[in-house]
């Protein structure tokens, strides 16, 4: 019941009489230490009172729990050195980690933990000493791997055409080799090097991919933007083509053009996800995947009947003349595909004017420059725009967050060899087996003396006004409300006044 209360306490909007009561409820908690403490307990989601004041984004409870668990080391006139417990907050040994929780809720308050003393210290500890180093690694890593790719698709096994044509629009002069002619040569046995790095890679990645899917979710896993949700799905997809077209090298099943095309472009869109490490392009990457998931995806249904039905319309007025003189709109797969450059603006109107067009090409043609050109792609102009409005007012907040997803997952797919623990054992004095981490602050003694003048110039504004209200209050059946209004204006305008005069006198003196 006492646990209960406690998670209860932490999603009160009343934020200073929750953590009063919290304090009431553990005073009466017999097992303070240990397992059996009441704040160690988790709910039925496995959060403990501490984690899930972060997840809902109470940063006044998180602050009055983060202060009962730090520890003076030492202090020295304006420096003082403070022990905070990360036991629960370091993701290292953690299978729900704290940060991996912040950054995942939807809630944008909860981001703004990550600003918050010690969080903000241990997340820079990580990226600066382990994060930003194996993450620039393995971009360089990851690039050099699609140009082996890429050039394992470029010199891929192919002979020339024998047999006939059977159509004057066939112009096909490639076929692709066999399996038993595609490694003979000695540069046939380098591609194949390339090929089995490529094979070896793609294996890897799911390996990688799939455990966590599994672990989290696949809606949360692919659905959370700043844990790069588009971009897992992207090289999921990537892998997949690539062990297509393995099977269909093997079985010499013609065709593996498709499944390789489609890798090359996932590929290498997939390198965007690494300008998450970079500050100047970390937000861009949130922004893309915002307005294609976003505005984009609804976008596209529209665009779709719009294609749809002015390409159906272009092919009946095209289906009586000769192809020979305007092929653009020769068969519905080509009407379709010339209807979507239309739209894009890639081309101008298809016309031949040597011969004569029919007359509602011309008043198809009109309705659809109006509604495609002039209206529609307006429309997604102004969509994108209102989403790289909403995105650059909380860039840094995001780039934030994304660093902190990009520490947690490097720090769970590398080994322990490679990534030591951050902190500092509590053994080392005295603290038992927890983990803190050392923290040194400096207090600026002009801040606090400032803070007392500002006070002190609160008070006088407040006095005078007190005494000017109470001599409104007995002259107050003499006057209008408009009066009292104009006088408690002006009276208040004199106070201000005179109390910043006298607060500038004390700020003369004391300098």
């Amino acid at each position: 019941i006492g646990n209960t209360v406690l998670h209860i306490l932490v999603l009160q909007p009343h934020k200073t009489f929750a953590c009063h009561m919290y304090s009431l409820i553990l005073s009466y908690d017999r097992n303070k230490e240990g397992p059996g403490s009441l704040e160690l307990i988790p709910n039925n989601e496995g959060l403990s009172p501490f984690k899930l004041a972060g997840v809902e984004g109470n940063t006044v409870m998180f602050q009055y729990l983060m202060q009962k668990r730090k520890q003076n080391l030492w202090s020295f006139g304006p420096l003082s050195t403070v022990l905070y417990d990360i036991t629960e907050i370091d993701s290292w040994a953690e299978d729900q980690s704290f940060l991996e929780l912040i950054v995942s809720t939807k809630k944008r308050e909860a981001r703004q933990i990550l600003d918050l003393t010690p969080v903000k210290e241990l997340v820079s500890l990580k990226w600066n000493m382990y994060g930003r180093p194996y993450f620039c690694f393995l971009a360089l890593f990851y690039i050099l791997y699609m140009v082996c790719f890429t050039m394992c698709c470029v010199y891929r096994p192919l002979k020339p055409r024998t047999g006939n044509r059977t159509s004057s629009r066939d112009n096909t002069v490639y076929v692709q080799k066999m399996l038993q002619e595609s490694y003979v040569a000695y540069e046939d046995e380098l591609r194949l090097v390339g090929e089995l790095i490529t094979v070896i890679g793609a294996v890897v990645i799911l390996v990688l991919e799939i455990p966590d899917i599994l672990r989290v979710g696949a809606a949360k896993y692919f659905g959370q933007t700043i844990l790069g949700g588009p971009f897992h799905i992207i090289v999921i997809t990537y892998a997949c083509m690539i062990l297509v077209t393995m099977v269909m090298r093997l079985t010499s099943t013609t065709g593996e053009v498709v499944p390789m095309s489609f890798a090359l472009v996932l590929g290498w869109c997939n390198v965007m996800y690494f300008a998450r490490g970079f500050q100047m392009l970390g937000p861009f990457t949130i922004m893309i995947q915002k307005m294609i998931f976003g505005d984009l995806m609804r976008f596209c249904w529209l665009m779709a009947v719009v294609i749809l039905g002015f390409a159906s319309a272009f092919y009946i007025i095209f289906q009586t003349e000769n192809p020979e003189n305007l092929g653009q709109f020769y068969n519905y797969p080509m009407s379709l595909f010339t209807t979507f450059e239309l739209f894009l603006t890639i081309i101008d109107g298809p016309a031949n004017y040597d011969v004569d067009l029919p007359f509602m090409y011309s008043v198809v043609y009109f309705a659809f420059a109006i509604i495609a050109t002039l209206l529609m792609l307006n429309l997604l102009i102004a969509m994108m725009g209102d989403t790289h409005w909403r995105v650059a007012h909380e860039q840094d907040e995001l780039w934030r967050a994304q660093v902190v997803a990009t520490t947690v997952m490097l720090e769970r797919k590398l080994p322990r060899c490679l990534w030591p623990r951050s902190g500092i054992c509590g053994r080392e004095f005295g603290l038992g087996d927890r983990w803190y981490l050392r923290i040194e602050d400096r207090v600026d003694p002009n801040k606090h003396k400032m803070m007392r003048y500002t006070e002190a110039f609160k008070a006088q504004d407040r006095d005078n006004y007190d005494k000017g209200s109470e001599k409104l209050e007995t002259n107050g059946d003499t006057l209008c409300k408009k009066e009292l209004s104009a006088l408690s204006l002006s009276l208040s305008r004199s106070t201000s006044r005179t109390s910043s005069h006298r607060g500038w006198e004390i700020l003369r003196r004391n300098t």
